[in-house]
């Protein structure tokens, strides 16, 4: 049995986009289930939109997502190079050989004759396509123009007649009328060739099996396999892959505001959470299981799980599969994930910083959710008595008053500062007063926080802050009731 080669071939036009990570994750699996070879090929024949940088994004951004590959620019391999532009050579032959065969030849037509055409058919309600108005140039005529260094692109001879069709393995059998097809070009005039030309040729060189791409390719690939068939060479197996959508009426995009896999890293996104996340946008493992590890990913993936109909991004969903695998981490872990939200906000020399994640680990879904949550430690935010109000606690400012003035004599006399001992202390002034919990917790909570919400409850942020500011912030509180 032929050994399965997959292939990645983005474009090296800017940041990694979700649906390019999904291609690439899903084209790597399926690599990986089968023992099969994952290939990473750049593809820049458009020169005018490449983006500086945007190579190695590629590269971190796959290497980020935990995506290796055997063979590829960076690592070489018996197929390469694996940069069309470095393969610029190769692609020529290949479009005269079609243009001795019939399938293609040379057009000399000038740009204002083009856009006339496309003005004309569009005012009409019509679709662009080429008249073939060159394919009538003699061998002879043709030449003569290329010796006079006329500008010229090859492009592809679709018959007039006849169908042209293909098997997805997701869409099944599609078909499409030749004379629907346009003559698109294959050669630009800069000799670069078309993405369309030139990644046919790569596959069929670099003996690629199976090709994994978006649906939106699957109206063009009648016209690739129209061109496998003009050389003669064996088709791979094509893959199309519904869309990953905002909504239901758009696709994710950058421009759009739509999040690219390195903007999900910056605002705290943990990789293992994203990558899982995007397996299932469009592929079901046939269970109830829905958090995968990259390796149980390999073992369960398959063809057959992916879906025809379009993916939605839904953050609210992508959150909370965060905030699962935060829970999953060890306490080490996340401290050394957070550590610089940390330092962002406060100062970690002063505070236990290990035990604050402690209290942190359950209560945040994305990274930066910690800062919010923490920067009253550093310094005590302005805040109005009214959060005394509690009607639960049935606690208010007057009440707060007398309560927060005996938590100062009940701290200032402490010992040990420890949460224990604090706890100890503040149950002990409870039980003797026979007040509720909260009738006291809520107040202390309120004037050393400011906050209604804090990591931990008041015998924990009270250890943090320490015995001397707490017992000023104490002050200063009661000062303002």
């Amino acid at each position: 049995m032929k050994q399965i080669r997959t292939r990645f071939a983005p474009s090296p036009t800017g940041y990694m986009h979700l649906g390019n990570l999904r291609t690439a994750l899903y084209t790597w699996l399926y690599a990986r289930n089968q023992k099969g070879i994952f290939i990473l090929r750049v593809e820049d024949t458009d020169q005018k939109r490449e983006v500086e940088g945007a190579v190695d994004i590629i590269y971190s951004s796959m290497k980020l997502a935990g995506l290796d590959w055997e063979e590829g620019p960076d690592v070489g391999g018996d197929y390469g190079p694996y940069i069309q532009s470095k393969r610029q050579d190769s692609y020529l032959p290949y479009a005269k050989e079609l243009v001795e065969s019939g399938h293609a030849y040379y057009c000399f037509c000038m740009k204002e004759r083009l856009d006339g055409m496309r003005e004309e058919m569009t005012a009409k309600g019509e679709t662009f396509k080429y008249d073939k108005h060159c394919l009538s140039l003699s061998k002879e005529q043709v030449q003569e123009r290329l010796d006079a260094g006329e500008e010229y692109v090859i492009r592809q001879n679709v018959p007039l007649e006849g169908s042209a069709s293909f098997d997805d393995a997701i869409f099944g059998r599609i078909e499409v009328q030749n004379s629907d097809l346009d003559d698109a070009v294959l050669i630009k005039s800069d000799l670069m060739p078309t993405y369309n030309f030139a990644n046919v040729v790569d596959d069929h060189s670099m003996d690629i099996t199976h090709v994994m791409r978006g649906s939106e390719y699957l109206s063009s690939t009648p016209r690739y396999n129209l061109l496998y068939d003009a050389f003669g060479w064996e088709k791979p197996v094509y893959i199309h892959l519904s869309p990953v959508m905002a909504n239901a009426q758009r696709k994710l995009s950058k421009r759009q505001g739509d999040p690219s896999f390195e903007d999900l890293l910056e605002q705290g996104f943990l990789i293992e959470a994203v990558i899982n996340y995007i397996a299932l946008l469009g592929w079901s493992p046939g269970t109830e299981q829905e958090m995968f590890t990259l390796e149980e990913l390999k073992g369960a993936f398959s063809l057959e799980g992916l879906s025809k109909s379009p993916a939605i991004f839904d953050m609210q969903k992508l959150t909370w599969m965060n905030a699962e695998y935060i829970k999953k981490l060890n306490v080490k872990e996340f401290h050394d994930l957070i550590l610089p939200y940390m330092k962002k906000v406060i100062d970690v020399d002063k505070f236990d910083t290990m035990y604050l994640a402690e209290l942190l680990k359950q209560r945040c879904e994305v990274l930066p959710d910690i800062m919010e949550k923490i920067d009253f430690l550093e310094e005590m935010p302005e805040y109005s008595t009214d959060l005394y109000f509690h009607k639960r606690m049935k606690t208010n400012a007057e009440t707060a008053k007398p309560v927060l003035q005996d938590m100062v004599n009940v701290l200032d006399a402490l010992d040990t500062w420890t949460v224990e001992g604090i706890r100890s202390a503040v149950m002990g002034y409870i039980e003797k007063t026979e007040v509720k919990n909260g009738y006291v917790l809520w107040p202390l909570r309120v004037a050393i926080s400011g906050k209604m919400s804090t990591p931990g409850g008041a015998y924990e942020i009270t250890y943090l802050i320490g015995k001397e500011e707490t017992i000023a912030r104490l002050k200063k509180s009661i000062s303002m009731l």
